[in-house]
């Protein structure tokens, strides 16, 4: 069998050997023998000096290592050269859907929904950093005690966020939710029980009838993959922008224009917010808007869009429930500071959205759509809501 593929049998959620002193000096030396743009080649190129590293290394140790042992300490280098350290693994694991490293010895994954702890640890506080500074780095973004937080999507999709001391107590965090291949089909929300046949049917005929649709639900709960599914449902023939504080949509349509907001940069300029892009989208001629998330006063520009001839708009909210969305949303409009009254931005909203539909992730995993309910306008001050869909099991 070949290093390669000793390699990809290595199962990531195995305890490694006790080797990190090892792999401290193999750093080293690789660092003698490849010189200082170490992080700059591919693994193809480093895999010989490596072996070579290892080699010197490993001469003169008491207890020689199995092939299968040695094989997992060149992956380790690599990994901690090239990557994430031990998060590599689990990167390539597709049942992983979330990473999150607590400590530099805590780290978590969700599988099929369900949190999950495993045996993975980086070496100290140290290593955890090394590895944080180099995924930031990838994306041309920096953290450290003047900036100590970071939230960024990696060439992949994938979406990091870093948090390190001193606001983040015990530890450098580092959070990565990865970034599906292969987009989820409303098929696939069928056979996970997300979906029923005739919840299916009635968003379908809501998205072809153009209504204006939010989505609500906690973190985690699939909001965005729902979106995701109800925005590939809109006809070819539409021109769709879709606007994201880290681009996770994945839609198929041949006539989709892609933005995302941007944070500042080093220098304290550039910031580009999900409000400017809202208002930037109403000059591009969209059919369509899909925002991915509203969470500020980008709500009142959203609702402006929906009531000026942006029919069949879709957006996302964290909410517990469908009329906490709407509460929320309220909330989020007297943020834009317009000072409107609370009268006025009701009528706003009943005049713009159409269906609220809330997904709720059960204890053992599974994401339900547990309530879909149609807007009905306001009267007496409040605004009128019908229940379409409300699952019995999530009534309170």
């Amino acid at each position: 069998m070949s290093l390669a593929e000793r390699l990809n049998r290595t199962d990531p959620g195995l305890a490694a050997p006790d080797n990190a002193a090892d792999r401290r000096r193999v750093i080293e030396l690789l660092t003698e023998l490849a010189g200082s743009n170490l992080g700059q080649r591919t693994s193809a190129q480093l895999q010989p000096v490596v072996l070579q590293a290892v080699s010197s290394v490993l001469a003169n140790r008491d207890r020689p290592l199995t092939d299968g042992e040695r094989a997992q300490l060149v992956q380790q280098v690599l990994d901690d050269v090239l990557g994430s350290g031990p998060l590599e693994g689990l990167l390539r694991d597709p049942e992983v859907s979330e990473i999150m490293v607590a400590r530099f010895d805590r780290i978590f994954v969700e599988r099929r929904g369900r949190l999950q702890s495993t045996s993975l640890s980086f070496t100290d506080e140290e290593h955890l950093r090394a590895s944080i500074d180099r995924i930031v780095g990838r994306v041309g973004r920096r953290i450290d005690e003047s900036s100590p937080m970071v939230d960024a999507r990696l060439s992949d999709g994938s979406r990091i966020n870093a948090v390190v001391p001193p606001i983040a107590l015990d530890g450098a965090n580092l959070t990565i939710r990865k970034f599906a291949s292969v987009p989820l089909s409303t098929r696939d929300l069928l056979e996970s029980g997300t979906l029923t046949e005739s919840t299916l049917d009635l968003l379908t005929d809501a998205v072809m009838r153009r209504k204006n649709i939010v989505i609500s639900g906690a973190t985690g709960a699939g909001k965005s993959t729902l979106l995701n599914v109800l925005s590939g449902l809109i006809p070819y023939d539409e021109r769709i922008i879709t606007i994201e504080d880290a681009a996770e949509l994945q839609l198929q349509n041949p006539h989709v224009v892609r933005l995302e907001a941007r944070p500042v940069n080093g220098e304290g300029a550039g910031l580009v917010t999900i409000r400017q892009l809202v208002r930037n989208a109403l000059r591009m001629r969209p059919d369509r808007i899909v925002v991915g998330e509203v969470r500020d006063g980008a709500a009142l520009d959203m609702l402006q869009a929906m009531n000026t001839g942006h029919d069949g708009s879709l957006t996302t909210v964290h909410a517990n429930s469908a009329t906490d969305a709407l509460a929320r949303l309220e909330t989020m409009c007297l943020m834009a500071g317009l000072e409107l009254p609370l009268s006025a931005i009701r009528e706003q909203l009943a005049r713009a959205i159409d269906l609220v539909v809330h997904i709720t992730r059960r204890p053992d995993g599974a994401r339900i759509v547990t309530e879909v309910v149609r807007v009905n306008g306001v009267a007496s001050g409040e605004i009128l809501i019908e229940p379409v869909l409300v699952l019995k099991e999530f009534e309170e």
